[in-house]
């Protein structure tokens, strides 16, 4: 385990997860200080993680700053990229490893591994996520620098994974390659070493050091930032009961891991209240903190709530429930119109938050299917990429004609030939380029191909105007990730021919195209939430931190989600992670090292010690999603199914204490069909929906024996053919109302 870093200097500490106004202030006016007296040239300021960056930068730039002398752009890095610069100044020519390259690496490492493979890793190889989770371990285990070698007697599948990631990294050292994951270990080794003179150079930029979101920075970055400030005059800024990421693989308190490691702890005011602050703040304060509105801790945080429980609540936020996911997305939307109508607010000013970056596309998908235009822009998963999969068919037809020269000119003078010998994989490939590709053909495969894949891809590209029908079929989103996936697969053909992993032709390609497409995990590259043109952002909770909009959706708050079942990993059972010391994470916390994290936590009430803590760790992240939200926050959950036909609500047991909190209160919204329609979507819904709804209104009292009021039925259908021979209804929508009318009266099949 790597040794505990010394700093000299001071770390800043807020009482608890502030608004993230406050935050932003607090930061600007540490840099102030700094800047007044080093010069803002000289002030280097570092955050831990790359999300909400833009945010911090923007802050920094509108900071007042007493001396003129200097650019008004703040230096603001990440410290994983500050590191990665760090690296690149020791040696330019040193290649980071892609991610596309890095899993044909691992695979050919595995594929060779000398050692037998653990008899459960065998059968659990033939599970779905079983790579990705692999994946996951393997950087977690790079991030920490955990050697085989270092361990005591470890577990017979950590030690057959740790022996991996070992030959892994040799292979990496021999081939002159950095993987990302190995950029803050190997800066750190380069910096602590003063490898020809690096530290002296690279700390010659700056006589300052501004370190924000202190309560992440793990071992080794603190380590990283002992070695980069030991010339420099240090300030750290953090915040109490806010680290989510640290605690995963290491315990412990923020004030704590600062005065252990030499920094003399301040604390800073917290941020004063007022009538204009958010009205959800109390709840955003007892999920980060358990403190109960009118309790002694909430009055010494300066808070107004001294109210009894029979008094008015202090902290509120609004409930959203639905029966399905897909309802609750839909019930989403309809609350942005409906807030867009009463407030005049953009849809950049709202964001919806999942608890983990995969459920990003589907979540999008529905909202703007629901007429809610999304700004999120990433790198969604390469099998869910159509341009990515036709050029995957391209790939495909191309080693086709390299194994035979006329089989796609036989397939293509006859394509319904059910003995043709084809492969599966060719017929679909040849199936998809037909329907994608108007004026394909045998021909335009081999016009295109030539000696370099990379090329040939490119001139495929340009012929059939690949980028053109991104543009023309594709919402703009959609196109900019479309071309994102299309740079991918041009730079892994590049990589395809420059490499010795594979052979620089098509079976080369297409082995590495298909790994790279069967292992790739959507939006694990980058992320932008707030592009030029506007939207509403769909983003991972914890996207959210150093971020605001003026209104939050917390989606899926039910109990399997929040805290959730499957904690770290669904590589191992959690029976044994328990007894995984040896695992990079938290596995085995004493009531202690829980009581000491998490001021939530009650030392006497601990059971589970691993699901306890870690159920906190999901409680905090709630907690920094609901702070990101100025002025409405929505907590919203679904019915799920529980066997057989059976549906339960089973609402996050965070909710659920929120709800049973005196001081706080959840205003339901109505997500009904009946609630106030909003946005053209929903009343093209309900448009549609009518005649069908009203006819089987009158045809359920008849059966019962009731009334009806034919009046308002007739009534309300005089409205809808007043609405269809309106000339400005669109043709199509008018016949699919009038259609709606002959499903309802039994005339399923139309006579033209």
């Amino acid at each position: 385990m790597p040794s505990s870093p010394t700093l000299e200097g001071t770390c800043k500490l807020l009482p608890e997860p502030a608004p993230s106004d406050a935050l932003l202030a607090a930061a600007a006016d540490e840099y102030a200080a700094l800047a007044a007296d080093h010069g803002p040239r000289n002030v280097l300021v570092l955050k831990r993680h790359p999300a909400g960056l833009a945010s911090l930068t923007e802050a920094l730039a509108d900071a007042p700053l007493e001396r003129a002398d200097g650019p008004r752009s703040p230096r603001v890095e990440s410290l994983p990229e500050h590191a990665s610069k760090t690296i690149e100044a020791y040696d330019p020519t040193l290649d980071r490893l892609e991610y596309e390259e890095r899993i044909e690496l691992i695979s050919l490492v595995i594929d060779g591994a000398s050692r037998s493979v653990p008899d459960y890793l065998e059968r659990a190889a033939d599970h779905e996520g079983f790579s990705r989770d692999v994946g996951q371990f393997l950087l977690e285990a790079t991030r920490q620098r955990i050697r085989l070698a270092n361990l005591d007697d470890p577990h017979d599948c950590l030690a057959f994974l740790y022996a991996m990631n070992d030959r892994f990294h040799d292979e990496l050292a021999d081939r002159g390659y950095v993987e990302r994951a190995d950029v803050v270990p190997r800066a750190v080794d380069l910096l602590e070493a003063d490898a020809d003179g690096l530290r002296s150079r690279v700390t010659a930029a700056f006589d300052a050091v501004l370190a924000v979101e202190f309560e992440e920075y793990r071992r080794l970055d603190r380590r990283y930032l002992a070695a980069l400030s030991a010339d420099a005059d240090l300030v750290c800024l953090g915040e109490r009961h806010a680290s989510v990421e640290r605690t995963r693989v290491e315990p412990g308190g923020v004030a704590d891991i600062a005065t252990e490691a030499g920094l003399a702890v301040e604390s800073l005011e917290p941020p004063r209240p007022n009538a204009d602050g958010p009205p959800h703040r109390a709840i955003t304060r007892f999920l980060a903190t358990g403190e109960v509105p009118g309790s002694a801790e909430s009055a010494d945080a300066g808070s107004a709530a001294t109210a009894s429980a029979e008094s008015e609540p202090v902290g509120r936020a609004r409930r959203l429930r639905t029966e399905t996911a897909r309802e609750q997305t839909r019930a989403v939307a309809t609350e942005i119109q409906s807030l867009r109508d009463r407030h005049g607010w953009p849809f950049d000013e709202f964001a919806v938050a999942v608890p983990r970056i995969e459920r990003v596309p589907e979540t999008r998908r529905r909202l703007r299917e629901a007429g809610v235009p999304t700004a999120t822009i990433g790198t969604p998963s390469l099998a869910e990429d159509p341009a990515v999969n036709e050029l995957y068919a391209v790939v495909t037809c191309q080693c086709e004609r390299e194994r035979d020269g006329d089989a796609l000119e036989r397939a293509d003078a006859d394509p319904v030939d059910p003995d043709r010998d084809r492969s599966d994989s060719l017929t679909t490939s040849l199936d998809r380029l037909r329907a994608r590709v108007p004026a394909f053909s045998a021909d335009l495969l081999a016009e295109t191909a030539g000696s370099s894949v990379r090329r040939s891809l490119e001139r495929w590209i340009r012929r059939t105007d690949l980028k053109g029908r991104i543009a023309r079929e594709e919402a703009w989103v959609d196109a900019r990730e479309g071309y994102e996936g299309v740079r991918r697969v041009l730079e892994i053909a590049a990589f395809v021919e420059e490499t010795d992993l594979v052979g620089p032709d098509w079976q080369g390609l297409r082995r590495m195209l298909r790994r790279t497409i069967q292992y790739d995990a959507p939006y694990v590259h980058s992320v932008e939430t707030r592009p030029p043109t506007g939207g509403v952002t769909v983003c991972a909770v914890g996207d959210l931190k150093y971020d605001s909009r003026r209104a939050v959706f917390l989606l899926d708050l039910t109990d399997e989600t929040y805290p959730g079942e499957q904690f770290l990993t669904q590589l191992f059972p959690g029976a044994w992670l328990r007894s995984m010391p040896s695992y990079p994470a938290v596995t085995d916390p004493s009531v202690d090292a829980i009581a000491d994290t998490f001021a939530t936590v009650d030392a006497d009430g601990v059971g589970d010690r691993f699901e306890t803590y870690h159920a906190q760790r999901s409680r905090r992240r709630l907690a920094l999603g609901a702070r990101a939200a100025e002025h409405a926050l929505y907590l919203c959950s679904y019915e799920r199914g529980s066997g057989g036909l059976r549906r339960t609500h089973d609402e996050s047991r965070y909710l659920q204490l929120i709800d049973a909190t005196p001081g706080l209160a959840l205003e339901s919204v109505d997500a009904t069909a009946g609630a106030a329609i909003h946005g053209e979507t929903d009343a093209v819904e309900a448009l549609l929906s009518q005649p069908r709804g009203e006819l089987e209104r009158l045809l359920r009292e008849a059966s019962t024996g009731g009334e009806a009021d034919l009046g308002e039925t007739e009534t309300l259908f005089e409205e809808i053919a007043v609405v269809l021979d309106d000339g400005d209804i669109d043709p199509e929508l008018a016949e699919a109302v009038r259609s709606q009318f002959e499903f309802a009266a039994g005339e399923v099949v139309r006579d033209e």
